[in-house]
Order: structure tokens, then C-alpha cells, then sequence
């Protein structure tokens, strides 16, 4: 049980330490996205619906090289231990996958002239990418990059943070 992390604190090595330390400002950002659907689905608001789609654009561009860094560097070095096709790698890139699509699919259509129950919609899609990354975060945090602290060696970690810092 415990290669599945979770049982005891980790000290984490300075890059899985990274990819945590980017949870917290990138979760403050999401917090702040799902007021505003929030309010948005309370009453329709034109101001705030424009407000969300700035706020979406900076989230996502503070989001993808935090993601680039996990699915790039971390996951496929874990990959090779455990495999990626499934269990905790695949689960990890499916939800990426998820929340990068409804993403993108707000953004995509976000301009578009809409009714405001075609926004309210919109912003709903934002709502469930808050939905799957706060819980997602949490996995990670809490059997993810423990597990990998335990599993790659102190090389590995090296060559783990080496890499990310390459991702800008």
C-alpha cells in the first residue's frame, strides 16, 4: 500500500517540490474563475462573462507549462516503472485531457455572438475544469508525487528537475 503514497509524509525532492509549489497560485486563479461562473450562472452578466474569458486566457497560459512539465518530464519517467497505458499515469493524463478540452472549448466559442443561456452554458464548462483540476491537484499531491519521491532514484530526480526548468 504505501508505493502508493498517501500512508506517510514525504520530504519531496526539489523537482516534484516545484510541480507542488505551482498548485497553490494556480488554484487561487481557479477559485477566482469559479466566482465568477458562479455569478454568472446566478444572473447573467455581460461585464462578468467577458471578465471570465481574460481571466480564462491567463489561467491557461499559467496552467499549460505546469502541465507540459508533468506530461512531458514526470509522468513518462514514473511511465517507466508503472506504464502509462493505465492506472495513476493514464488516470493523471485523462483528467489533463479533460479539463484542456472544455478549456479550449470556451475559448473557442466564447466570442462567438451567443444567447446569454448559450454563455451561462459556457461558463458552466469552466466550472467543471475548476471541478476536475482542484480534485486532480489534490491526487497529485497526495499519492502522485509522493509515489514518484519513492520511486525514482535520486538521478532521476535530478534529471527530473534539470528538465523542467527547461520549460518555460
Amino acid at each position: 500500500m504505501s508505493s502508493f503514497g498517501g500512508m506517510s509524509p514525504v520530504d519531496l525532492s526539489k523537482g516534484i517540490h516545484q510541480l507542488k509549489s505551482e498548485h497553490p497560485p494556480l488554484l487561487a486563479q481557479l477559485e477566482g474563475l469559479y466566482n465568477l461562473t458562479q455569478q454568472i450562472e446566478a444572473g447573467y452578466d455581460e461585464e462578468k462573462f467577458v471578465e471570465l474569458i481574460s481571466k480564462v486566457k491567463e489561467f491557461k497560459a499559467a496552467l499549460d507549462p505546469h502541465s507540459e512539465r508533468e506530461e512531458g518530464v514526470l509522468f513518462p519517467m514514473m511511465g517507466v516503472y508503472i506504464g502509462t497505458t493505465s492506472g495513476p499515469i493514464a488516470v493523471m493524463e485523462y483528467e489533463h485531457d479533460q479539463a484542456k478540452a472544455k478549456i479550449h472549448e470556451f475559448l473557442k466559442n466564447a466570442n462567438s455572438s451567443q444567447t446569454d443561456d448559450e454563455k451561462k452554458n459556457l461558463a458552466a464548462l469552466i466550472k467543471s475544469a475548476y471541478l476536475i483540476l482542484t480534485e486532480h491537484f489534490a491526487k497529485e499531491e497526495n499519492v502522485l508525487f509522493p509515489m514518484a519521491e519513492r520511486m525514482l532514484s535520486d538521478d532521476e530526480k535530478e534529471e527530473l528537475y534539470q528538465k523542467i526548468q527547461e520549460i518555460k
